[in-house]
């Protein structure tokens, strides 16, 4: 007999799977608050749809204030005080980082986007950042308390993410002893944020993704004013708890990351800390569609006994849990190779290689797992799945969202045979998993992938999921056997 026990509680199955658990009491605790009194409040949010946008105060003047319910501030506030952020910047270790993330997106995945935006803006600023950019901000980012900054990652314009060299027209020019953006960014989550790294162009840089720079933008300038405005707040399907909206930049007070030439590097390690975030965020949510399933099954009775005592779907919950399992396995391989590689500098090593390419596949496959298993969650609700009173369906909303986010799945393909192509990477993960995986069934993926990587540029893109996919099914598999 399966033991199904493990995916009603997200710590109980992170327990399952991993050899230690570090912070389990931290973890225990915000599973249990969570249970008692997030729920109902994420629930409430999820309801209510879009929060308002106040632009004006009574005076007239720009406020650009995002009104939410003071609930929303508890849930919010409680995942940065236990330590989502600060933990990893403190410990020098993002594993407590995502273990909070699947433990909190089991009750709510679009809260983990602010924690995951607030990630991707102290870790390039505790790396690249001046000392005295350093001074400045990271502690206020790093507070453990009610006072604690948010950070934001905005690099998506109006023509879209994925041609980031294309479609990033934000200028930005030289102004003493900063920098001065002008432009506008068209997704733009986490919209109240204190502080945001945003991808601009220098006037005269190079085109192309070479001439793009990372800035730090905070919300206001020096002299106490405004420092961005918010066009208008989007009407999401889903990820309610997160503010995205559309954020003008004019003559906005920004600092230079790293330096000019190279922040096409800054930009790709903040979406990589974002990818393996989505990689978590979506097996948690894998889970908790999973478990609310379960729970219906068990209750609900058809032809003389609970539908999950039926053959086909009892079978069914078996192929999930496994496949549960594998996603699992493959998303958190990305977690500690980026664990590994994350405080590298470009030039990177093979180590960085074989993350960037783990963290593709991780990518890609969880949040099509995701998707695919919130649509039969539903399903196993029946006719009560579709109805919103109910939230089997909010996950499949939720779901859709992480299958776009920081890159679509046709991104990360086209990334992932990039880095193959460029860097050898699958020959990188053949040797990693040389140790687990049987020698034939190594042997004849890393056969296919050459041969794959022979034909022609074209027809090589126009099939390449079918190859991924499978590589990606694969690895997964493999690394369960861990």
């Amino acid at each position: 007999m399966t033991d199904f026990d493990t995916l009603r509680s997200p710590l109980r199955f992170l327990r399952s799977r991993l050899p230690d658990v570090p912070h389990r009491d931290v973890l225990d605790a915000e599973e249990v608050w969570w249970k008692h009194e997030g729920v109902a409040i994420s629930d409430a949010i999820d309801r209510a749809r879009t929060p308002w946008l106040r632009m004006f105060d009574r005076l007239g003047k720009r406020i650009d204030e995002i009104l939410y319910p003071p609930e929303y501030q508890t849930i919010l506030r409680r995942g940065y005080r236990s330590g989502v952020v600060w933990r990893a910047l403190e410990e020098k270790s993002l594993i407590p980082t995502y273990l909070l993330m699947h433990t909190i997106s089991f009750h709510d995945p679009g809260i983990c986007c602010p924690y995951t935006v607030s990630l991707g803006t102290a870790v390039p600023l505790s790396k690249y950042g001046s000392a005295d950019l350093q001074a400045r901000f990271l502690p206020q980012l790093s507070r453990k308390d009610e006072s604690v900054w948010q950070g934001a990652t905005w690099m998506t314009e109006i023509k879209g993410g994925s041609d980031l060299g294309a479609a990033v027209e934000t200028i930005a020019r030289p102004a003493g002893d900063c920098w001065r953006l002008t432009g506008d960014k068209y997704f733009t989550s986490n919209a109240n944020a204190e502080l945001a790294v945003v991808a601009a162009r220098p006037e005269a840089a190079a085109a192309g993704v070479r001439g793009l720079t990372l800035f730090l933008v905070p919300r206001y300038r020096k002299s106490g004013e405004l420092n961005y405005f918010i066009r208008r707040l989007k009407d999401k399907i889903a990820t309610r708890s997160v503010p995205t909206g559309e954020v003008e930049l004019r003559e906005s007070e920004g600092y230079l990351l790293g330096s000019a030439d190279s922040g096409i590097y800054l930009i790709l390690e903040v979406l990589n800390l974002s990818r393996v975030a989505n990689s978590v965020v979506s097996v948690a949510l894998a889970q908790r569609a999973i478990a609310d399933a379960l729970t219906y099954a068990e209750r609900r009775t058809a032809f003389g006994k609970p539908i999950l005592d039926h053959p086909l779907l009892h079978h069914q919950f078996e192929n999930r849990l496994h496949a549960l399992r594998s996603a699992f396995a493959l998303a958190w391989e990305s977690v500690h190779l980026l664990n590994d590689v994350w405080m590298e500098r470009p030039p990177y090593s093979d180590r960085y290689h074989l993350f960037r390419l783990v963290a593709h596949l991780a990518k890609y496959w969880t949040a099509e797992f995701a998707v695919d298993t919130a649509k039969w969650a539903m399903e196993v609700h029946g006719g009560l799945g579709v109805l919103a009173e109910y939230g089997a369906e909010r996950w499949l909303r939720e779901a859709m969202i992480l299958a776009i986010w920081e890159g679509t799945s046709h991104r990360q393909i086209l990334d992932g045979l990039e880095v193959m192509e460029r860097k050898r990477a699958h020959n990188l993960l053949f040797q990693h998993l040389a140790a687990i995986a049987p020698s034939k069934e190594l042997h004849d993926m890393e056969s296919e992938v050459e041969q794959h990587l022979k034909l022609p540029p074209e027809k090589r893109e126009a099939l390449a999921e079918p190859l991924f996919k499978k590589l990606a099914i694969l690895t997964a598999e493999t690394l369960t056997r861990k």
